[in-house]
């Protein structure tokens, strides 16, 4: 039997070629491999272009437009399409173009306000509930399972409804409704994360509970925390979206996608670019963040297509 000894330096690679990772004398940062994993994925990348556009069409529209948002041109009502008005204007005379990008403003920042809102939360609570057991454990499991069966969408419509359409108050009861069943999910993750040996070595040095969830539990699974925030995005905009078509949600003088959607749906055959425009305006944006959703779980993934190639 031969005993040869195998060079290392030539031996061949056992696991997966992970050789596009490296540079020659520099190890890739995880951050640079995550964004080289994610533009890699054609669909994604497209899906943030389209977001970025839409983003400074909200925010650029209404304040280079000559229009604002509560002026009338009389000499123009409930018109076409035109190179005055591009998107056409409403029955009252007000700009389509200028009322979608103020809709879509206030739509994403509902959105994003929720998604924070619900990502913080359910990431604390259902760490904190793996974490310390016991009491408030069952507590915690113990009003979620209670939340889960409770007819949000009712709750949401009475508390919008009371708000007058505030878009503060309806993210408030957004966030409310939208919390527990993630953290349900993450409170099942980091029930095998709170035996780790790092989380361990923290409680024996004395570290408080909360510190060790907030600093070990909770970037830990941040992974999980940036894909549910990208498609809680989506979530907040089509709940949004519904409350406001059925006049339970933003209320004029503000307008949303939703509101918008609602108001040319009652003309969309004599008039149908005042649905048309912000029903795609919708489509749009869910589309492309749920491309981006796709894309960041290919990316953070190390076990999907995207893992093991840079």
């Amino acid at each position: 039997m031969s005993t040869e000894m195998i060079d290392p330096a030539v031996q061949p690679p056992v696991g997966p070629d992970t050789t596009a990772e490296r540079i020659p004398g520099k190890q890739l940062s995880k951050w640079t491999l995550y964004t080289r994993r994610f533009m890699r994925n054609k669909p994604a990348v497209a899906g943030i272009v389209i977001f970025v556009l839409m983003v400074i069409y909200s925010i650029v529209v209404p304040l280079l437009t000559p229009y604002k948002i509560d002026d009338q041109d009389f000499m123009n009502l409930s018109t076409g399409p035109s190179s005055e008005h591009w998107f056409g204007t409403n029955a009252s005379g007000n700009d389509n173009w200028l009322q979608t990008a103020v809709g879509l403003q206030r739509s994403l920042m509902i959105a994003v306000t929720v998604s924070v809102g619900v990502t913080a939360l359910s990431a604390i609570v259902g760490t904190a509930a793996a974490y310390f057991r016991g009491r408030v454990e069952r507590v915690t499991l113990l009003v979620i399972h209670f939340l889960m069966v409770v007819p949000t969408f009712l709750i949401l419509a009475l508390v919008s409804n009371d708000a007058g359409g505030d878009w503060r108050v309806i993210s408030l009861a957004l966030i409310f409704v939208s919390w527990f069943f993630p953290a349900r999910v993450i409170w099942t993750l980091a029930l095998s994360l709170r035996e780790r040996e790092y989380v361990d070595a923290a409680r024996y040095m004395g570290v408080p509970g909360m510190r060790i969830v907030l600093r070990h539990l909770v970037p830990n699974i941040g992974s999980l925390l940036v894909i549910n925030f990208t498609l809680g995005i989506v979530g907040a905009v089509s709940t949004e979206t519904g409350l406001s078509f059925i006049g339970f949600g933003v209320k004029a003088p503000d307008v949303s996608l939703g509101s918008l959607i609602g108001y040319g749906s009652a003309s969309v055959t004599s008039a149908p670019w005042l649905f048309y425009f912000p029903a795609l305006a919708l489509t749009l944006l869910t589309v492309s963040m749920a491309l981006v959703a796709d894309g960041l779980r290919d990316a953070l993934d190390p076990t999907s297509a995207a893992g093991g190639r840079a």
